[in-house]
């Protein structure tokens, strides 16, 4: 059965052809979802509440892009809306046991690059790290990103060279590192 026979098949209520989309679609969704979260059961959550969200609106589903675009603008959508409220949500914790914290370890000492790449990706500008992590990350085209966040090709394309741009401004300073 086509993808198109399944959606219209969901759209008549059945759960069956929700379970096979479910089943094509959750590692990519996952994916996009993790990639904003970094945590694993952040990302479930938002993986769970994209096909939520995807599967009662399936009406709206036109097909004008593929199915597969659509649910990542979902997953996109939810992810960064639920960043958000987790970012409130933290801000409002006390940090516990700072005297701890402070002694347990030298200061100064270089973190990993692994981490610094992470931190600095985290801290790109929302429209820059959402166009790098699904262009670089996931693989999809400037055109398919438009579609799902409502931009022009050109828009991403541009976000992403000025995201890219920061990241090695940030990283700079292991470029020596990685010279022959």
């Amino acid at each position: 059965m086509t993808e198109p026979q399944l959606i219209q098949r969901l759209k008549d209520g059945d759960q069956d052809a929700a379970r096979v989309l479910y089943d094509a679609h959750i590692d990519r969704v996952f994916r996009i979802c993790y990639r904003f979260a970094g945590e694993d059961h952040l990302a479930q959550d938002f993986t769970q509440e994209t096909f939520v969200r995807a599967f009662t609106k399936i009406d709206t589903f036109r097909g004008e892009s593929a199915f597969g675009t659509w649910l990542g603008s979902i997953a996109t959508t939810v992810s960064l809306n639920g960043l958000r409220k987790v970012k409130r949500f933290r801000g409002r914790e006390t940090v516990l046991h700072d005297d701890l914290r402070a002694s347990g370890g030298p200061r100064g000492v270089e973190p990993d690059v692994k981490a610094r790449l992470h931190r600095a990706i985290d801290e790109l500008p929302t429209g820059y790290r959402t166009v790098f992590l699904l262009h670089d990350l996931e693989g999809y085209t400037h055109e398919e990103i438009g579609k799902m966040l409502g931009i022009k090709a050109g828009t991403s394309k541009s976000q992403l060279f000025r995201a890219r741009g920061r990241l090695r401004e940030e990283l700079a300073d292991f470029a020596g590192e990685w010279a022959c």
